[in-house]
């Protein structure tokens, strides 16, 4: 094989909890993540040497400060690659939006890398890989539906989430994850979401026991920041969607919709509206 193309899919979060903060000054969280049917295209090829990275994405670096960058070296050195690497990436997923684009990338780079070379790595040595480029990526690699503990590194896998409609919005800004995590006052934290109770909730195919346990702790500091996060999900209920919550650290919002006609009008109206001008209608993937 010469060639290999693979997608990377965004993710949400269903539920986030951040639970105390450890003594290396990571903190340590309490999520349900879900990959959704929005993706990056990455398309790798053999060369002769070195580690070759292009994309149509202006906004993104192409050597190592890109985490596809990393993971193919990390790939390389500990599989003893010969020979080197072409990759492009087409890029969909906003960047710095909350749904572990980069993250995405890189857990697609690392599987991309082992099917192209016939590495026959398993899922879990990928993934024990993935942690050492970032705390979401082993995550990405495992996709789905997952209860995810610690930084984020110790995954359960879970029943499929029940299907529902899923618009995306992104509006026009950019939030520091590292700024919102130094920002979270554990003592000001005076609800916590029911992370326990979604888990049953998905494994009892309960979509009404995921919608009414849906809660991110995160939101307490960056909506202050960045209303226009609050206003998006108000505007996402008052059109139909049964719940709405801002993705990760942000900025992204999502709602949830069981009726595909309100969801299509909903998106429809949100796009006239302009809150946001990323803006998808998808599905849990």
């Amino acid at each position: 094989m010469d060639s290999y193309q693979i997608k990377a899919y965004a993710k949400i979060n269903l539920g986030l909890d951040v639970v105390g903060r450890l003594e290396n000054g990571y903190h340590e969280v309490k999520m349900v993540m879900q990959t959704v049917g929005i993706y990056d295209e990455l398309q790798f090829r053999k060369c002769e040497g070195g580690i070759h990275l292009s994309t149509d994405c202006g906004e993104l670096p192409v050597d190592e400060h890109n985490l596809i960058y990393k993971a193919a070296r990390l790939m390389a050195e500990e599989y003893h690659i010969p020979g080197g690497i072409r990759i492009h990436l087409k890029k969909t997923i906003p960047i710095a939006a909350g749904m572990a684009g980069g993250s995405s990338d890189a857990a697609a780079t690392l599987k991309g890398i082992n099917r192209l070379f016939d590495l026959d790595a398993s899922l879990e040595d990928l993934m024990r890989l993935g942690v050492r480029i970032g705390a979401d990526v082993p995550y990405c690699v495992l996709g789905g539906t997952a209860l995810a503990e610690g930084i984020g590194e110790k995954l359960t896998s879970l029943n499929p989430a029940p299907e529902c409609f899923v618009m995306v919005a992104t509006p026009d800004i950019n939030v520091s994850t590292k700024e919102i995590y130094e920002r979270l006052d554990m003592d000001e934290v005076v609800e916590h979401p029911d992370i326990d109770g979604m888990v049953e909730a998905i494994w009892e195919e309960s979509l009404n026991g995921i919608l009414d346990r849906m809660g991110n702790v995160l939101e307490q500091v960056t909506i202050p920041l960045y209303p226009i996060i609050e206003k998006i999900k108000g505007r996402m209920k008052d059109l139909g969607a049964l719940n709405s919550l801002m993705s990760g650290s942000g900025p992204t919002v999502f709602g949830i919709f069981v009726n595909e006609r309100i969801a299509r009008e909903a998106f429809e109206q949100l796009k006239k509206e302009r809150l946001a001008p990323r803006l998808f209608l998808t599905s849990f993937n």
